[in-house]
């Protein structure tokens, strides 16, 4: 199909996309992705289901032979709290809207692969935060004259909820069948004052179409896009005034228009706020890249609330503790992380007064404790590769994609990946996707860390690995 697209072969993508919707893979790979492996698996829709066994998982792949007919529920609203005080709502579809969704997706998705702008990096294959953190580096480095350069910081004044249904279905390229399901999915969540507005921010496929209606907003000016943020770079001579004004017109084709209280022009010696970093040249001309103040506050307060709570034990503490300092510190791992804050000392020295008191401990099984709760990752500031160009997961390159998403990883999990090949130890298909990579300690031994006691495995396959003989995933 992307190839397809490449080649402006508009009627076989169609006909391909036909086949996708009746695909017996496709079925069973979309209720794998929104039963089993998405973080939000367990949240319910308004039919209250949380979980599929086996048996619900086939007879889900078998009513979605009617994809082409699908009548979509209403969404399930859920309040969610804003920095400011306000709160938006996520609307969150059932679990058999969600698998629609996602068959959907997987029809549409290698279509506008074929199309989207090099400069877009959210919610697409084989791209992440730190392609774009990475694109500004490159234009604000001192060989850039990154000391004389502007910044816009463009906000879309609530994007997901305005956004035009008539300008996303212009865009979408896909059979009147598939257009036909969409249109019940939008309409499914509208907001009675915009009846003809908005897309559910708890659905599968909403990112997808987001990025189909706003693709090409790049092409004004030089510009990074991650889904509805957006920054744009000004040299001294750009109008930015003009480019404004031509955002703005591009927008209200949409529905959409600029927010005027959040988009703001700042000097680059001034610094601005981006995808939780805080981006900034230096007098001398050198860029900086470190964790934003809000970034590091939320994270600060999460680890206070675990080493604080009563009702864990160090060693519960410890384990909870550990996921989410390794995550924040492998999203900040391209950025400068040296000095007191950023290597949390005043975090490791409280936790550490905290589990030293408890009765069971002592000086060494707390220090190893913390150990533990505070894994180390390695850094290195602005050392990030970026996705070549216009590439796409679909584009067939595997030796490239698997490649590329095995440097993803280091340590054990890096080691596994060189030794295996970049291939799965249980399926033995390469990592291509952006599903996640696990470690699989083949004697069940969790204290072992033997290189030879280590396979990486895909999350799926690792859950495979561990289904006993009872339904238990």
């Amino acid at each position: 199909m992307f190839k397809a697209i490449q080649a402006e072969d508009t009627r076989r993508a169609r006909n391909i996309q036909k086949l996708i919707l009746k695909s017996f893979a496709a079925r069973l790979l979309a209720v794998r992705q929104v039963s089993q492996l998405n973080t939000g698996k367990k949240t319910a829709g308004i039919d209250g289901v949380k979980s599929l066994n086996f048996k619900q998982r086939f007879a889900l792949a078998e009513r979605l032979l009617k994809a082409h007919d699908w009548k979509h529920s209403k969404l399930r609203e859920i309040p969610i709290p804003k920095k400011d005080g306000t709160t938006r709502m996520l609307k969150v579809p059932t679990m058999a809207d969600r698998a629609w969704q996602c068959l959907v997706k997987y029809a549409l998705e290698p279509a506008h692969e074929a199309l989207f702008h090099a400069r877009s990096y959210g919610f697409r294959p084989g791209r992440s935060t730190h392609d774009a953190q990475k694109v500004i580096y490159t234009n604000l480095q001192s060989n850039h004259n990154g000391i004389e350069k502007r910044i816009l910081e463009l906000d879309i004044e609530k994007c997901f909820d305005r956004i035009s249904h008539t300008s996303i279905m212009e865009r979408v390229i896909a059979p009147q069948t598939i257009k036909t399901g969409i249109w019940r999915c939008l309409k499914a969540g509208v907001n009675p004052e915009f009846p003809e507005q908005g897309t559910p921010q708890g659905g599968v496929v909403s990112p997808l179409l987001a990025n189909i209606a706003l693709d090409g907003i790049e092409d004004i000016h030089k510009s990074v896009r991650y889904a509805d943020d957006m920054v744009v770079i000004l040299k001294p001579k750009d109008d930015a005034d003009k480019i404004l004004k031509e955002i703005q017109e591009f927008l209200t084709v949409r529905g959409l228009k600029v927010s005027e209280k959040k988009t703001k022009l700042v000097k680059a010696t001034d610094g601005f706020d981006f995808l939780g970093w805080h981006f900034k040249v230096q007098t001398n001309g050198k860029f900086r890249c470190v964790p934003s103040e809000d970034n590091y506050k939320t994270f600060r307060q999460k680890v206070k609330n675990i080493v604080n709570c009563s009702n864990y034990g160090a060693r519960v503490k410890a384990m909870k503790l550990a996921p989410l300092v390794r995550g924040w510190r492998n999203y900040h791992r391209y950025c400068k992380m040296d000095g007191s804050r950023f290597t949390l000392w005043r975090m490791i020295h409280r936790a550490f007064k905290v589990f030293n008191k408890e009765k069971k401990l002592n000086l060494y099984t707390a220090t190893e404790l913390i150990k533990k709760a505070f894994p180390a990752v390695s850094y290195s500031e602005n050392r990030h590769i970026n996705v070549k160009c216009n590439k796409s997961p679909y584009d067939g390159n595997m030796v490239y994609w698997s490649k590329r998403n095995s440097k993803l990883y280091d340590g054990a999990t890096s080691g596994c990946l060189k030794k295996q090949n970049h291939s799965c130890g249980h399926c033995g298909l390469k990592f291509m996707d952006d599903e996640r990579v696990l470690l699989h300690h083949i004697d069940g031994n969790h204290d072992n860390w033997k290189p030879k006691n280590l396979m990486a495995v895909h999350h799926s396959c690792h859950q495979y690995i561990h289904m006993g003989k009872t339904e238990k995933v």
